[in-house]
């Protein structure tokens, strides 16, 4: 075996688990429904559509000569191996999801997984974060993961209560202001 081979394999298994961050030792992969939905989605997405896409190109740029100079089958051959790395993933991420849905706690005022909590640092200034899976968190639109720092200083607190939040500049209290859970999905019939 080649070390080039060797090295792409290594590569390969390293990106995937560089993806997203681990698991806690013995922690579980808790996840909304919404997002088992979207992880689903993709996979089907990959696995249906654009697998069977990009085989069908290599299938075709293969049989159009010389391969070591053909751009679409070593492009091709590329984005089948990312695929099939991002198929591997979603499997073992699927697998090993927890799913729990966070509207059973609505109306309630303690922080659990889902909620949407509104706490003030020591300043005053008032922020708003949703507590998701660490497979459908984006930092961007408020919501950070189980396993952060702020989630974990706020988990299991209760509307009024200050807890101390643990930042590279030092510890810091902060104060829960409000714990938000959506609404049940309604029942339809009746």
């Amino acid at each position: 075996m080649s070390k080039a081979f060797t090295r792409e394999s290594e590569a390969a298994e390293g990106d995937e688990d560089d993806a997203l961050p681990p698991l806690p030792p013995g922690g579980r992969n808790y996840i909304t429904p919404q997002g088992y939905a979207r992880l689903r989605a993709e996979l089907m997405h990959l696995i249906d559509q654009e697998r069977p896409q990009v085989v069908e190109v290599v299938h075709w740029a293969a049989g159009n000569g010389d391969r070591s100079e053909n751009g679409d089958y070593l492009y091709g051959k590329k984005r089948l191996r990312e695929i099939d790395r991002r198929i591997r993933f979603l499997t073992r991420r699927l697998e090993i999801a927890e799913v729990t849905d966070p509207s059973r706690h609505h109306g309630g005022t303690q922080v659990f997984f889902g909620a949407t909590v509104t706490y003030a640092d020591p300043a005053g200034a008032e922020r708003t974060v949703t507590i998701l899976g660490i497979d459908e968190a984006d930092s961007a639109r408020g919501q950070v993961s189980w396993i952060s720092p702020i989630a974990r200083a706020l988990l299991k607190a209760n509307e009024g209560d200050v807890v101390k939040l643990v930042t590279p500049a030092g510890p810091q209290e902060i104060e829960v202001l409000e714990v938000r859970y959506p609404a049940p999905p309604q029942a339809s019939g009746a």
